[in-house]
């Protein structure tokens, strides 16, 4: 199923404008955010932000990638809000301002995937989103697994719709590694008593635009790897076996359980992404398709991973789209 993109002229930032907006009036919108912490149910310290208008009476929680953090979405923040939405978003535990779990703060590590969507349970319930008139959920890649798995864990949530980046269904992998991978990252967990990058994965560094598998804007990639060389703490390198193992295994219950999904959904593909498996979306789409008549998916061809970071073509189709299918005739319960 598909949606159309059509909508009225583009009302977000632009490429050309980007410098004076990100220093300027971003900036300001940025410095008016509310934040702080609030602890999980393990005692994790869970950084929060939430920039809100009294006037405003819809919401959208964004749920990060890996490696990513609130601070990097200040631009898309100040799109949606000017749209009308309140936002709320947090930094996942290990990554961010959030606490890291291990003695290795700059790799990508978890216990359990389900520790990320218990956090999110979380954070909703503390945000406390009852009192608006329509409530959406927006994932990116990891993003978008832990908001899937979140719909299906907790049928009681706030949500009328949900849209998902580029999700995280699977992870796109050589053809010889596609069998073994979950099995070959537990066996390599379980090798390793200390946490352990796994093959290929390796410490952060800035790497450079060009041949980056995540986005065509050498404007945005390049403010948001200066972001995180101003702020270090910011920073995360490769993932760890274990974050791998259970980044395969909760990919796998997203397409299991899609008949969980109860509200309208909507999937963005970035039709050249070298980073997730488009072939594990479209199964996951057509399976959610037979349960759920108000899913769509739209393929944004051209575009990288990072949809919500691409150059103005992509971006502006990406954030059409989201805007369109969040609008209340849609996005009904």
């Amino acid at each position: 199923m598909n949606i159309s993109s059509s909508i009225n002229p583009i009302p977000y930032t632009q490429e050309p404008d980007f410098e004076q907006a990100i220093n300027d009036r971003i900036s300001s919108f940025w410095q008016s955010r509310e934040e702080g912490f609030i602890k999980s149910f393990d005692k994790t310290n869970l950084f929060w932000i939430k920039l809100s208008n009294p006037e405003h009476r819809k919401a959208i929680v964004v749920v990060n990638g890996r490696i990513e953090c609130t601070w990097k979405y200040q631009e898309l923040f100040f799109d949606l809000f000017q749209q009308g939405y309140d936002i709320y978003s947090y930094d996942h535990r290990g990554q961010g301002m959030s606490d890291r779990l291990i003695e290795d703060k700059e790799m990508g590590y978890v216990e359990e995937f389900a520790d990320y969507v218990k956090d999110l349970d979380v954070l909703v319930r503390y945000f406390d989103l009852e009192h608006y008139d329509h409530c959406y959920l927006l994932g990116h890649s990891m993003g978008g697994n832990i908001a899937t798995r979140y719909v299906q864990t907790y049928p009681k949530h706030p949500f009328s719709a949900m849209a998902l980046s580029a999700p995280m269904f699977g992870v796109n992998l050589p053809w010889h590694l596609k069998p073994v991978a979950c099995f070959l990252g537990q066996c390599l967990t379980a090798y390793h008593p200390k946490p352990t990058f796994a093959p290929g994965q390796v410490a952060y560094f800035p790497k450079p635009f060009e041949g980056n598998f995540l986005s065509q804007s050498s404007i945005r990639y390049h403010w948001f790897r200066d972001l995180y060389e101003q702020k270090p703490e910011l920073k995360i390198g490769g993932a760890s076996t274990r974050w791998v193992w259970q980044g395969l295994m909760s990919s796998k219950q997203c397409i299991l359980m899609t008949r969980h999904i109860q509200i309208p959904l909507l999937l963005l593909q970035a039709s050249d992404d070298q980073i997730v498996s488009n072939a594990h979306q479209m199964q996951f789409i057509k399976k959610l398709a037979k349960t759920n008549a108000h899913c769509a998916m739209n393929i944004v061809y051209g575009a990288r991973h990072e949809l919500l970071f691409e150059t103005d073509e992509y971006r502006n189709k990406a954030l059409d789209s989201i805007v369109q299918f969040f609008s209340p005739q849609l996005s009904q319960k």
